[in-house]
């Protein structure tokens, strides 16, 4: 699938992927697909201004979820909006390996940096956020199109990777927010949602043994907002609310301030 051909009408995007700073071209002849960055932007966020912004992080899903046009058009309507609120924004991508995947965005800030807008003038402020924000979309819309890595997608490592990005930023006054672009089929590992027993208690056992093994990602105090979750429904409409509540109380055990399934 050719995302990025899609929507910005075939060719590089504007101003060409290959020259976006931070761009890790995918390697070719990789077996699986997904993807995570992190790597502190030049510089601190500033919040210029203004008291701190959110650190925000954004995952996406580059296996099954990837395939329908739908998902690209999840990632198109819903990043943008969602990243005009941060200060910060990083990037992870779902694949069968997402932990050590070679296909990666780096983090960028959003806001001005002290170096920028060292006179914390808001109408500089404003034009750094609008610049930055039209280099948010095309970055998350290329983890669409990671190559294949490993077996299966790996959605708890994805979350685990964006955790250890945004861990680098953490501070007690700021908001912590990530969006995930993904059905949340993770089927890598110790989790098979398809093989999943869903009764109660076997959900309950499950996300401990997910806790104790360290796999389940430390989401103290995020907001979470997952695109795409709803297309379970479709594929599997009897085990869905089961699955729904599996997943509300995994979110919750990682210690999630919020969370929706959209």
């Amino acid at each position: 699938m050719a995302f990025l051909s899609r929507l910005f009408g075939g060719g590089d995007p504007p101003d060409g992927r290959a020259d976006l700073p931070g761009r890790r071209a995918p390697m070719t002849g990789l077996s699986g697909r997904v993807v995570v960055v992190l790597a502190l932007a030049a510089g601190p966020v500033s919040g210029c201004g203004t008291d701190p912004g959110p650190v925000c992080g954004a995952v996406v899903d580059s296996t099954g979820y990837a395939d329908p046009v739908t998902a690209g058009n999840d990632v198109e309507s819903e990043l943008p909006g969602f990243a005009k609120g941060c200060d910060w924004i990083g990037f992870a991508a779902v694949t069968g390996s997402s932990e050590s995947s070679a296909c990666r965005e780096d983090p960028m800030p959003i806001a001005a940096t002290r170096t920028e807008n060292p006179g914390d003038d808001p109408v500089v402020e404003d034009r750094v956020r609008a610049r930055r924000i039209t280099q948010v979309l095309p970055r998350a819309a290329g983890l669409l199109d990671c190559p294949k890595e490993g077996r299966g997608s790996d959605v708890l490592g994805a979350l685990r990777y964006a955790v250890r990005q945004l861990s680098a930023l953490r501070q007690p006054d700021r908001e912590h927010r990530l969006i995930v672009f993904s059905d949340l089929l993770n089927d890598h590992g110790d989790l098979d949602v398809g093989e999943l027993d869903l009764s109660e208690a076997a959900r309950g056992r499950k996300i401990q043994e997910l806790r104790d093994a360290r796999l389940l990602p430390d989401l103290s105090g995020y907001a979470v907002v997952v695109h795409g979750f709803v297309r379970a429904k479709k594929s599997d409409p009897d085990r869905f609310p089961l699955l729904e509540s599996f997943w509300r109380a995994a979110f919750e055990a990682a210690g999630t301030s919020s969370v929706d399934l959209l």
